[in-house]
């Protein structure tokens, strides 16, 4: 069982833009390790290091959900080197439990990064697999998906989000 858990709607690490791995050293293997563990047991698609507390450029992601014969996915300091075209489906996020809204996110993407190995990896996706990356890229600069939404449509989620910052 993972000792890590989701930081929720409200706490300020989830705003903070994290900060690039240097090394991968144990440390970061274990981090990785307890991540997606935590996902599991979330039942979530995908984890950025901030949502545990972490300041670091980390994401899992539980490829399974969504691609048969998949294994994990981890970017260790993942950069949209491109995207394109849209996409709109709901999403919804373990750091804000129970709400979920219509984003817009790139339909193809891009994403450089590393492994544990600390060797470049290069993904190219298109559909379910970018609107996660996007998603969870967003987590490390700060950003979570109700920023996309319009101030209207975050202004009724108001009250829902004042509960969860709060409990």
């Amino acid at each position: 069982m993972a000792d890590m858990s989701i930081r929720k709607y409200g706490d300020p690490v989830l705003r903070k833009k994290t900060k690039e791995v240097s090394r991968v050293d144990e440390k970061i293997k274990k981090l990785v390790l307890q991540m997606l563990q935590t996902l599991k047991e979330a039942g979530g698609m995908g984890l950025a290091a901030n949502q545990v507390g972490e300041e670091l450029r980390i994401i899992v992601v539980d490829t399974s959900r969504f691609q048969t014969d998949a294994s994990p996915l981890l970017i260790i300091n993942p950069v949209v080197v491109h995207s394109s075209g849209e996409q709109v489906e709901e999403e919804g996020c373990l750091s804000i439990p129970g709400t979920y809204a219509d984003v817009k996110r790139p339909l193809e993407m891009t994403v450089r990064g590393m492994n544990l190995d600390e060797k470049e990896i290069v993904i190219q996706t298109k559909g379910v697999l970018s609107r996660v990356l996007s998603h969870e890229i967003d987590h490390l600069n700060g950003i979570l998906f109700i920023d996309h939404l319009s101030s209207i449509k975050r202004s009724l989620l108001s009250r829902k989000l004042r509960k969860i910052s709060t409990s």
